[in-house]
């Protein structure tokens, strides 16, 4: 049977108290923001407020069973069941819980949802959904029955796309390991290596543009428009990879990328993120949010990329990316070429990338198990939630 949410749920929002007032803040009331939807289960939130603050704000209590979903900015469609009473802020929607559908029912069936609620989303630098589109979504009421057996093999399925991702992650903290014990901390130098600047120890440190035209110009075959939403550490992706024409990559020709060039993201909530660009992506261009860094012979591109994806590397990255307080995470091509870099023999360079090669065999063979399970979970998420 087909229905609107509206017609199952009770649907609310919460509110942020006062800024004004630091005492309704610190508080042993749980406060939900979008950023800790990031887990099916919701165990545990990163604020907190005071009873006063709930009561002098549209702040309001939920259950534990209750679905949380985010309707704001780059977290639209992000989803999780709270194990706990909490309150929320004015950016998630809230189901309370009712007898028809289960909560992880309703979850799967707002993940399925996710890229529609993106794409549906209205307002100007921050797109939103609201609970009132909310409300209008249809969704197929199923028997108690059917609901837990598509639950038991979604959480099948779920769970061994966390374990396999743990296991990528886990082969990632190795190669990280390794690196601190070959080179030591990067940041302060403790090993003693040879170091000069960035500028001195490439041959191009460079941003791009955006086309004309923006996102409504780009095309389904062409050159390779690599933006900072393909740029993970240590790894490409290629999903919403752009493409554009031999014309519009010409008004780019000073971004041609070339094999082996090391991709910074310069920009926003990405910033710091940083990869060795694929051969099979060749040939391309980045935009104005990531940045080309091109060695010259003393350093290999996969060493500099674990330079910079250490995690004092890293930190050292997003405090220069937010110093000042500015409103937007940043890093300039100045700062990129002030940029210290340890420089050590080559020879010691390439036994660490020996190692690095061995364990990117066994992430290839987790990573193709990975992609298949996230293959039959889409599929499933398709035929039972359209």
């Amino acid at each position: 049977m087909k229905t609107t949410l509206g017609d199952i749920f009770e649907i609310g929002s919460g509110g942020t108290p006062s800024k004004a007032h630091p005492e309704y803040y610190g508080g042993e009331i749980p406060w939900v923001k979008t950023g800790d939807l990031k887990e099916e289960y919701l165990f545990s939130v990163e604020d907190c407020i005071t009873e006063e603050g709930l009561k002098n704000s549209s702040a309001k209590m939920y259950e534990p069973g209750t679905v949380l979903i985010a309707m704001y900015g780059a977290t639209i469609g992000a989803t999780s069941i709270l194990k706990f009473d909490a309150c929320t802020n004015q950016a998630c929607a809230a189901f309370k819980p009712c007898k028809d559908i289960k909560p992880e029912y309703l979850y799967y069936f707002l993940r399925s949802k996710k890229q529609k609620f993106i794409s549906d989303g209205v307002g100007g630098a921050q797109p939103n959904i609201s609970a009132g589109y909310l409300k209008k979504v249809q969704i197929d009421v199923r028997s108690i029955e059917n609901q837990d057996r598509i639950i038991a093999i979604l959480d099948g399925i779920n769970s061994v796309i966390q374990k396999r991702q743990l296991e990528l992650d886990l082969l990632d903290e190795l190669i990280k390991a390794r690196f601190v014990e070959m080179f030591g901390n990067p940041v302060v130098n403790d090993k003693g290596w040879s170091t000069d600047s960035c500028k001195n120890l490439m041959r191009k440190i460079g941003s791009g543009a955006t086309p004309k035209g923006g996102r409504e110009s780009y095309c389904d075959e062409g050159i390779s428009l690599i933006r900072s939403m393909n740029v993970y550490n240590n790894r490409f992706e290629y999903k919403d990879l752009a493409h554009i024409t031999d014309e519009q990559a010409e008004q780019l020709d000073n971004v041609t990328i070339e094999k082996s060039d090391v991709l910074l993201n310069i920009t926003g909530a990405s910033v710091a993120r940083c990869c060795v660009v694929p051969d099979d992506l060749l040939p391309a261009r980045v935009n104005q949010h990531v940045s080309i860094i091109r060695c010259k012979e003393s350093l290999l591109p996969e060493f500099v990329c674990s330079m910079f994806t250490e995690d004092n590397y890293q930190r050292l990255l997003w405090n220069i990316a937010t110093a000042g307080g500015a409103t937007r995470e940043a890093i300039t091509k100045q700062q990129i070429e002030d940029l210290q870099l340890i420089v050590p023999p080559l020879d010691i360079q390439k036994q660490f990338m020996d190692f690095v090669k061995q364990v990117d065999k066994s992430k290839d063979a987790v990573k193709k198990s990975l992609d298949e399970a996230k293959l039959l979970f889409d599929s499933l998420m398709q035929e039972y939630f359209g």
